[in-house]
Protein backbone atom coordinates (compact mmCIF):
# COMPACT_ATOMS: atom_id res chain seq x y z
CA UNK A 1 0.00 0.00 0.00
CA UNK A 2 1.38 3.39 -0.99
CA UNK A 3 0.82 6.24 1.40
CA UNK A 4 0.31 9.61 -0.16
CA UNK A 5 2.65 12.23 1.25
CA UNK A 6 1.11 14.41 3.89
CA UNK A 7 1.95 18.03 4.38
CA UNK A 8 4.11 18.43 7.50
CA UNK A 9 2.68 20.56 10.27
CA UNK A 10 4.16 23.91 11.13
CA UNK A 11 5.05 24.74 14.71
CA UNK A 12 2.03 27.04 14.90
CA UNK A 13 -0.27 24.23 13.70
CA UNK A 14 1.27 21.82 16.20
CA UNK A 15 0.65 24.22 19.09
CA UNK A 16 -3.07 24.32 18.20
CA UNK A 17 -3.41 20.54 18.56
CA UNK A 18 -4.81 19.12 21.81
CA UNK A 19 -2.22 18.01 24.37
CA UNK A 20 -1.43 14.30 24.46
CA UNK A 21 -0.67 12.05 27.42
CA UNK A 22 2.24 11.57 27.57
CA UNK A 23 3.27 14.84 25.95
CA UNK A 24 4.29 15.17 22.34
CA UNK A 25 7.16 17.36 21.22
CA UNK A 26 7.70 19.22 17.96
CA UNK A 27 11.26 18.69 16.73
CA UNK A 28 12.53 19.47 13.23
CA UNK A 29 9.03 19.41 11.75
CA UNK A 30 8.14 16.08 13.37
CA UNK A 31 5.78 15.27 16.20
CA UNK A 32 7.40 12.84 18.63
CA UNK A 33 5.49 11.52 21.62
CA UNK A 34 7.51 11.07 24.80
CA UNK A 35 7.37 7.64 26.45
CA UNK A 36 5.14 7.15 29.46
CA UNK A 37 7.22 7.81 32.61
CA UNK A 38 7.92 4.78 34.74
CA UNK A 39 8.66 4.41 38.45
CA UNK A 40 12.34 5.41 38.62
CA UNK A 41 11.77 8.31 36.26
CA UNK A 42 8.79 9.62 38.24
CA UNK A 43 10.57 9.27 41.60
CA UNK A 44 13.68 11.14 40.42
CA UNK A 45 11.61 13.83 38.73
CA UNK A 46 9.50 14.48 41.82
CA UNK A 47 12.49 14.59 44.16
CA UNK A 48 14.43 16.92 41.84
CA UNK A 49 11.56 19.40 41.51
CA UNK A 50 10.96 19.38 45.27
CA UNK A 51 14.66 19.55 46.15
CA UNK A 52 15.41 22.41 43.77
CA UNK A 53 12.34 24.40 44.83
CA UNK A 54 13.17 23.96 48.54
CA UNK A 55 16.48 25.74 47.89
CA UNK A 56 15.32 28.54 45.58
CA UNK A 57 11.58 29.25 45.64
CA UNK A 58 11.18 31.03 48.99
CA UNK A 59 14.05 33.37 48.14
CA UNK A 60 12.58 34.00 44.66
CA UNK A 61 15.75 32.89 42.89
CA UNK A 62 14.32 30.29 40.53
CA UNK A 63 11.52 27.79 40.11
CA UNK A 64 11.58 24.16 38.90
CA UNK A 65 8.67 22.86 36.83
CA UNK A 66 7.93 19.22 35.94
CA UNK A 67 6.91 18.42 32.34
CA UNK A 68 6.56 22.05 31.23
CA UNK A 69 6.16 22.79 27.52
CA UNK A 70 8.85 25.23 26.36
CA UNK A 71 8.54 26.61 22.83
CA UNK A 72 11.52 28.42 21.34
CA UNK A 73 13.93 28.28 18.43
CA UNK A 74 11.51 26.41 16.17
CA UNK A 75 10.90 23.57 18.62
CA UNK A 76 8.33 22.81 21.28
CA UNK A 77 9.79 20.48 23.89
CA UNK A 78 8.77 19.20 27.30
CA UNK A 79 11.82 18.69 29.54
CA UNK A 80 11.33 16.38 32.50
CA UNK A 81 12.41 19.28 34.73
CA UNK A 82 12.71 22.87 33.51
CA UNK A 83 14.27 25.40 35.90
CA UNK A 84 13.76 29.11 35.28
CA UNK A 85 15.47 32.05 36.96
CA UNK A 86 12.78 33.95 38.88
CA UNK A 87 12.99 37.07 36.71
CA UNK A 88 12.56 34.97 33.53
CA UNK A 89 9.35 33.18 34.57
CA UNK A 90 6.59 34.32 32.21
CA UNK A 91 3.63 35.86 34.02
CA UNK A 92 0.09 36.64 32.92
CA UNK A 93 -1.91 39.85 33.31
CA UNK A 94 -2.76 38.94 36.94
CA UNK A 95 0.88 38.44 37.89
CA UNK A 96 0.43 34.66 38.07
CA UNK A 97 2.70 32.14 36.41
CA UNK A 98 1.76 32.06 32.72
CA UNK A 99 0.43 28.89 31.12
CA UNK A 100 2.55 29.30 27.99
CA UNK A 101 6.35 29.51 28.05
CA UNK A 102 7.84 30.77 24.78
CA UNK A 103 11.40 30.63 26.06
CA UNK A 104 14.19 28.26 27.01
CA UNK A 105 14.75 26.99 30.56
CA UNK A 106 17.85 28.17 32.40
CA UNK A 107 18.51 24.57 33.40
CA UNK A 108 17.06 21.59 31.55
CA UNK A 109 16.99 18.15 33.12
CA UNK A 110 16.07 14.98 31.24
CA UNK A 111 15.64 11.56 32.81
CA UNK A 112 16.16 8.75 30.34
CA UNK A 113 13.33 6.23 30.15
CA UNK A 114 14.06 2.62 29.10
CA UNK A 115 12.52 2.99 25.62
CA UNK A 116 13.69 6.55 24.98
CA UNK A 117 16.25 7.59 22.39
CA UNK A 118 19.32 9.04 24.08
CA UNK A 119 20.14 10.88 20.85
CA UNK A 120 16.75 12.65 20.75
CA UNK A 121 16.97 13.64 24.38
CA UNK A 122 20.55 14.87 23.93
CA UNK A 123 19.37 16.85 20.91
CA UNK A 124 16.81 18.65 23.08
CA UNK A 125 19.46 19.48 25.70
CA UNK A 126 21.81 20.82 23.01
CA UNK A 127 18.94 22.87 21.54
CA UNK A 128 18.35 24.44 24.96
CA UNK A 129 22.05 25.24 25.39
CA UNK A 130 22.23 26.76 21.90
CA UNK A 131 19.40 29.14 22.80
CA UNK A 132 20.64 30.26 26.22
CA UNK A 133 20.27 27.52 28.84
CA UNK A 134 22.99 27.57 31.48
CA UNK A 135 23.22 23.81 32.00
CA UNK A 136 21.73 20.50 30.95
CA UNK A 137 21.61 17.15 32.71
CA UNK A 138 20.84 13.77 31.18
CA UNK A 139 20.15 11.32 33.99
CA UNK A 140 20.33 7.61 33.20
CA UNK A 141 18.76 5.61 36.04
CA UNK A 142 19.73 2.35 34.32
CA UNK A 143 23.45 2.83 34.77
CA UNK A 144 23.21 5.44 37.55
CA UNK A 145 25.06 8.11 35.63
CA UNK A 146 24.56 11.76 34.79
CA UNK A 147 25.84 13.41 31.64
CA UNK A 148 26.34 17.08 32.44
CA UNK A 149 26.19 19.50 29.53
CA UNK A 150 27.71 22.93 30.24
CA UNK A 151 27.26 25.52 27.48
CA UNK A 152 30.04 25.55 24.85
CA UNK A 153 32.03 22.84 26.66
CA UNK A 154 32.48 19.12 26.38
CA UNK A 155 29.94 17.07 28.37
CA UNK A 156 31.11 15.39 31.54
CA UNK A 157 30.04 11.90 32.63
CA UNK A 158 29.53 11.55 36.38
CA UNK A 159 28.95 8.12 37.86
CA UNK A 160 31.19 7.85 40.91
CA UNK A 161 29.07 8.01 44.06
CA UNK A 162 31.07 10.80 45.74
CA UNK A 163 31.08 13.12 42.71
CA UNK A 164 29.22 16.37 43.26
CA UNK A 165 26.83 17.23 40.45
CA UNK A 166 27.46 20.68 38.94
CA UNK A 167 24.49 23.05 39.07
CA UNK A 168 23.94 26.46 37.48
CA UNK A 169 24.93 29.47 39.57
CA UNK A 170 21.29 30.36 40.24
CA UNK A 171 20.94 27.22 42.39
CA UNK A 172 24.47 27.22 43.80
CA UNK A 173 23.12 26.33 47.28
CA UNK A 174 21.99 22.94 45.96
CA UNK A 175 24.70 20.38 46.62
CA UNK A 176 23.97 16.87 45.45
CA UNK A 177 26.22 13.87 44.89
CA UNK A 178 25.63 11.06 42.44
CA UNK A 179 24.96 8.75 45.41
CA UNK A 180 22.37 11.14 46.87
CA UNK A 181 20.58 11.51 43.52
CA UNK A 182 20.24 7.78 42.95
CA UNK A 183 19.67 7.16 46.67
CA UNK A 184 16.25 8.70 46.13
CA UNK A 185 15.27 5.53 44.27
CA UNK A 186 15.47 3.47 47.48
CA UNK A 187 12.32 2.97 49.51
Amino acid sequence: MVKSPTKPLTLEEFLKLPETKPSSEYINGQIIQKPMPQGKHSKLQGKLVTGINEVVESRKIALAFPELRCTFGGRSIVPDVAVFAWERIPIDERGDVANVFHTYPDWTIEILSPDQSQTKVTGNILHCLKHGSRLGWLIDPGDRSVLVYPPKQQPELLQEEQEILPVPDLVSNLQLTVAQLFGWLKL
